[in-house]
């Protein structure tokens, strides 16, 4: 059976007026959502700690900001946008202290609730509204008059109102332009965490870098290396993303076609299908979300050495160096320690 999608017109934002809506955390996801229900005419506040570089961010667009507990007694609706590892003591600290019958918590990612990091009380509604891309281009294609793809789900129905509550607020923040699909939090979790490993992040990247190397090794120029495992990589995924995969073999040469398919499944084979399967094993066991966890508790030390080592891998300085000559690329210089709500996405 096909899955609905809801539209403009299955959704009103009628549940959501005359209640305040507590944005929690004020990064990617959260100045986005803040933002577009804003801009939907709803009353929105933020919560943050007292120390956050955010608040004069969110202060400069207008928005009332107030310490996380203060915000969580003051809304009717509570968006948890805080990083998935932080969310625990955060909800313990501030959230859970202020809960009452009869308010909604919502999620965009259902990593907590999914893997228990957080128990939540029966009489308050646990909801989830995920649009299907980054806090800047849910952002930047709202004010185009657009939106981005959207999930609910609804975990908890403590009023028998909460899948009405996640319709509208995936209409404030644009994703019934474009179309929301219901699922549930196992599902957005497992599948979530399983594109972003091992095709969307850890894949195409493993993928990119093993290319290049490859060439570079063999005693091929870098640059040439960067533009063929690199740089074309966007104008195949966007011809991808335009038309499927039919559409972009019809896009290139035979030559490339014949290349795609008659090589494709010699490179990922059944031998990566099998590592792939061991993956979402251990995604759907927990392991994952514990090593995470763990790694966090334990000050995120491998993670950020990993992070130095692949800063210094050659293909970023070539990258560097080869997107300065392309003028129609806009450069972006990430400021050390900026605010996430402060980064404008060149990205539509």
């Amino acid at each position: 059976m096909a899955a609905k999608i809801y539209t403009n017109k299955d959704a009103t934002l009628t549940p959501l007026k005359k209640k305040t809506l507590a944005v929690i955390g004020f990064g990617s996801q959260g100045h986005a959502h803040a933002l577009n229900l804003k801009d939907s005419g709803l009353k929105v506040v933020i919560g943050l700690y007292k120390k956050s570089k955010s608040r004069e961010v969110a202060q400069k667009l207008g928005f009332e900001v107030m310490d996380t507990a203060d915000a969580v007694k003051a809304a009717d609706v509570i968006f948890i946008a805080v990083p998935d590892t932080k969310i625990a003591a955060v909800y313990e600290n501030d959230i859970a202290p202020n809960l009452t019958k009869g308010k909604t918590l919502l999620f965009s990612h259902g990593f907590a609730i999914h893997f228990k990091t957080i128990e939540v009380p029966t009489d308050i509604n646990v909801i989830m509204v995920a649009p299907k891309g980054p806090g800047h281009t849910v952002r930047s294609q709202f004010v185009d008059g657009k939106g981005v793809p959207g999930l609910i789900a609804v975990h908890n129905d403590a009023d028998g109102k909460a899948k009405k509550i996640a319709l509208a607020w995936a209409r404030g923040v644009g994703c019934t332009r474009a179309g929301v699909f219901e699922t549930n939090f196992k599902e957005e979790t497992v599948t979530d965490l399983f594109g972003e490993q091992v095709v969307l992040c850890g894949g195409a990247s493993a993928l990119v870098k093993a290319g290049f190397e490859t060439l570079v090794e063999a005693g091929y120029q870098p640059e040439m290396a960067y533009f063929e495992c690199l740089h074309e990589l966007k104008l195949i995924v966007d011809l991808m993303n335009e038309s499927g995969i039919a559409g972009m073999r019809f896009s290139i040469s035979e030559t490339a076609e014949w290349g795609d398919v008659s090589v494709g499944p010699k490179i990922i084979n059944e031998s990566v299908k099998n590592r792939m399967r061991k993956q979402l094993k251990e995604i759907e066991s927990g392991k994952f979300a514990r090593e995470w966890i763990k790694e966090n508790e334990n000050g995120c030390k491998r993670f950020n050495e990993i992070r130095k080592e692949e800063a210094k891998h050659q293909i970023e300085k070539v990258g560097e160096k080869l997107r300065s000559t392309m003028s129609w690329i806009k450069q972006k210089k990430l400021k050390k320690g900026a605010a996430q709500a402060s980064y404008v996405s060149s990205s539509k």
